[in-house]
């Protein structure tokens, strides 16, 4: 059960919601023998790349690598979890699903009463910024044409004004919505001396903050004129959670699926100022610093990298120090290419975004972005220049607090050669340096700060942790090796193919039951093929796929990651992973007999004889499987 849904509703809705029909809304699809092709909606593509199976009713892009269910397409394409995704799905086919406590659909229409409330607040606040003759509304829009937010941005923006004095709580009591739902929505609240419900917003400027769909789901205000706190957010909410979301994402996604870039400022008036200055890729954090969940979300979208835009005053750089929690092995050469890539760069002068953007220009910021340091190099920089360099006693300060953003990655290549540089730079012996690099102990991962702070999951699959090897980020994550990455590829593209082909499967039955799997998703999907097959010998591809992803929903998009076969038969390619899987776990078992060879007097010297003898055999048995082994293509 996912959200409260029964696993015969998520079921039904499956079926209900044909996978081409559906991704062919979004992008129109060509049929080439039984598939389907599109270009992917997920990034910025002129070759269709996107494979839709409409037997397993799966879909892979191999220009970028997502792929999964029907379920998997809307949670990406929309940025939903996976209930949300269900009910979505359910409302297209018309289909009325029953969710925890007997009662249809009653967590989606708690929430959709919730959107409703912040939908219709929106809409007053904004007709009186547009439409209140006062004093207070005049000096709103005063105040949005001075930061050069005039003209049509308002209406772009959906720009509001609070007036407060309870008003608010007057218009949506006479649109029908209840005390209860105002509160819950977080626009209204009961005052602590006389119990009333009041406006939570007074004399404010109102920015609507949404959700990626467009949806209404919280407000920022910023005072007009004196007042503390200056910005306002809203509290947490059943909608709102302001660690998981960011200003303008839902005008920002295609632009960052465009360039592959997203832009992080840190205020709304900086969103709005960049995306009408043309750079419609930025979106800022709601009060808080950046955290793994914003990153993950934003490598839904930007593929390759996100720049963080630092003010230059004491808060901005308050902020840049709390960046380099970010820092981990995904950053360097040992873990390959990362998925996405962190930058930074601080405004020069104090200014903010929308000041530099007004006095220097869009293209001036556009070349800012891009040269933005990777994040290891700024936090270094930075270091460094918090010290006086030119005396002893700040060279010695400044190379341990340079020294101290390496900690994460201290056994990397990478860390040695930055190493070298803090010492040129801080007149230090190479080796002293190393030395010292080599006895910093790692500070806890920013994933696992960000999950420790967070609250638990809701149910349902995360893709981005159940779906094995290559189906998230790098950041925040331990990172695998070249032949690591191989091996679990091959896991599942023998996966993918048993799916497609349930004959193969049995005919490989012996192999996919004595792997020893690498992936943890894949040995669980490799048994549910099994079972399903040990049931009904003769079960259609549609069934084995149904029945892995009931028992583990991320198993759609662990079936659709096997690449092309480049020609080769499904017979060859079947024989050639088999073997290749055999291979490596015999090299495995190798390993780990030589390891207890490598310490002579923990055995009896008849058993390590023997031992070794065996070693040796395996290896020469190894060797000739090895030359024997060719490519399936």
């Amino acid at each position: 059960m996912a959200g409260g849904i029964s696993e015969e509703d998520i079921q039904k809705v499956r079926e209900a919601n044909d996978l081409v029909a559906v991704i062919g809304e979004r992008s129109p699809v060509k049929q080439r023998g039984r598939d389907f092709w599109c270009c992917c909606p997920l990034h910025n593509e002129k070759t269709p790349s996107f494979k839709i199976d409409p037997a397993l009713q799966l879909w892979h892009c191999f220009g970028c690598g997502e792929g999964g269910d029907v379920f998997a397409f809307v949670m990406k394409t929309e940025d939903l979890s996976f209930p949300e995704a269900v009910r979505r799905l359910a409302e297209r086919a018309h289909i009325e699903i029953t969710e925890s406590g007997g009662r249809p659909g009653e967590g989606a229409g708690r929430k959709a009463r919730l959107k409703a409330v912040c939908a219709e607040a929106a809409e007053y606040y904004h007709a009186q910024l547009m439409r209140n003759p006062g004093p207070d509304a005049s000096a709103a829009r005063s105040y949005l044409a001075g930061r050069g937010l005039g003209g049509e941005v308002p209406k772009t923006w959906q720009l509001g004004f609070a007036p407060g004095r309870g008003s608010l709580v007057r218009h949506l009591a006479a649109a029908g919505f209840t005390a209860e739902e105002m509160q819950q929505a977080n626009v209204a609240l009961v005052g602590k001396g006389d119990g009333k419900l009041r406006d939570r917003f007074y004399n404010r400027v109102m920015f609507p903050i949404r959700d990626p769909q467009g949806d209404c789901i919280a407000f920022g205000g910023r005072v007009v004129g004196a007042g503390e706190p200056k910005y306002l957010n809203s509290q947490e909410t059943p909608l709102f959670h302001k660690s998981q979301v960011l200003y303008g994402l839902d005008k920002a996604k295609a632009a960052m699926a465009a360039t592959g870039t997203a832009v992080v400022c840190e205020g709304y008036t900086d969103v709005i100022a960049l995306h009408e200055a043309g750079m419609r890729n930025a979106v800022a954090t709601l009060g808080t610093a950046l955290t793994m969940r914003h990153i993950r979300l934003l490598s839904r979208h930007a593929r390759h990298r996100i720049v963080y835009l630092f003010d230059g005053d004491a808060a901005g750089q308050r902020a840049a120090d709390r960046a380099l929690a970010f820092i981990d092995g995904s950053m360097t050469p040992e873990a390959g290419k990362s998925r996405i890539e962190l930058a930074a760069v601080t405004l020069p002068d104090d200014l903010d975004p929308a000041e530099f953007v007004g006095l220097r220009g869009a293209d001036e910021l556009k070349r800012l972005v891009e040269r933005a340091q990777p994040l290891l190099a700024y936090g270094i920089e930075r270091r460094l220049a918090n010290h006086d360099l030119s005396r002893p006693e700040g060279r010695a300060v400044a190379l341990t607090d340079a020294l101290s953003v390496l900690a994460p990655i201290k056994d990397s290549m990478l860390a040695k050669d930055y190493a070298v540089q803090i010492a040129s730079r801080c007149r230090a012996r190479e080796e002293d340096v190393l030395a010292e690099l080599a006895q910093l102990k790692p500070p806890r991962p920013a994933a696992e700060e960000d999950a420790a702070s967070a609250p638990p999951a809701a149910a349902g699959p995360s893709f981005a942790t159940q779906g094995g090897e290559g189906t998230a980020p790098a950041l925040g994550r331990g990172t695998l090796s070249s032949a690591e990455r191989s091996r679990r590829r091959f896991e599942r593209q023998l996966l993918a193919l048993a799916a497609r082909r349930p004959d193969l499967a049995l005919a490989h039955a012996d192999a996919l039951a004595q792997t020893q799997w690498h992936d943890r998703a894949s040995a669980e999907v490799a048994q549910s093929v099994l079972d399903t097959l040990a049931d009904d010998p003769a079960a259609p591809p549609a069934r084995i796929v149904t029945d892995a992803a009931r028992r583990l929903p991320a198993a759609a998009n662990l079936l659709t990651a096997g690449a092309p076969s480049g020609g080769a038969s499904d017979e060859r390619l079947a024989a050639f992973l088999v073997e290749e899987l055999s291979i490596g776990d015999a090299e495995d078992a190798v390993a780990a007999l030589r390891a207890q060879l490598a310490d002579p007097a923990r055995l009896p010297a008849d058993e390590y004889e023997m031992l070794f003898e065996t070693v040796a055999a395996m290896q020469k048995d190894l060797a000739r499987r090895r030359a024997a082994h060719k490519p399936a293509g």
